[in-house]
């Protein structure tokens, strides 16, 4: 097989867990007073949650917010994702991705998850998928979030592989960016299909057993 390894981002090519940020900052942000909608939550997707909030914060007008005061945001949004994420059941994989990874595993290949969410392990846990993966890079283990390439960086490393060994799965650009700048092949798949860096565009998790050598 061309590839040894897969990296996956999490939401939003494992699970969808988008209706779950969207209300949590929705939450957040009517509480402040801030102006928030589904085009704003768009530019959220693949960053940090420290530059989400910054995001957000561009069209507040109150008096400057604190360190201590945004850390408290953060903390207050997290708390809400988290009690929607506890909702998660394993139905909410779908069949396919998860006989695909199945497969994939079954073939030797290595199989990692490279998501800038802290949140990470917990929705695996929920959705029964924590066996799945030979690694996890997420945000409790970086400093950087995509579209710098730490985080796959870190995931190539924990899978023992080197950059050009190793596919990564993405649904955001900047995911797709910070595949291109970990010198890693990248595939696109949901928004990120439309993208011209992208080495490979998919509109099915299927598609990747293809990419991987296997149908």
């Amino acid at each position: 097989m061309k590839y040894q390894g897969f990296i996956f981002d999490l939401d939003g090519v494992i699970v969808f867990t988008d209706k779950f940020h969207y209300q949590a900052w929705k939450k957040m942000a009517d509480g402040m007073g801030i102006y928030f909608d589904e085009v704003i939550n768009n530019r959220l997707r693949g960053v940090s949650r420290a530059e989400s909030l910054e995001i957000i914060l561009e069209r507040y007008e109150g008096e400057p917010l604190s360190a201590e005061k945004k850390a408290e945001l953060m903390e207050s949004k997290n708390t809400m994702y988290r009690e929607l994420l506890a909702t998660m059941t394993p139905a909410d994989v779908a069949d396919d991705v998860r006989s695909a990874l199945k497969k994939m595993r079954e073939a030797g290949l290595k199989l990692a998850i490279g998501s800038s969410s802290k949140n990470a392990k917990f929705i695996l846990e929920r959705v029964d998928l924590m066996d799945a993966f030979d690694a996890i890079s997420d945000g409790t283990n970086i400093t950087h979030s995509k579209p710098h390439p730490e985080v796959f960086q870190k995931a190539g490393e924990f899978l023992g592989l080197d950059s050009s060994q190793c596919v990564v799965v993405e649904d955001a650009y900047a995911g797709i960016d910070a595949a291109k700048a970990a010198h890693m092949t990248a595939v696109g798949i949901g928004d990120a299909s439309g993208y011209d860096k992208a080495d490979y565009k998919i509109q099915n998790f299927v598609e990747l057993l293809k990419i991987a050598g296997i149908e």
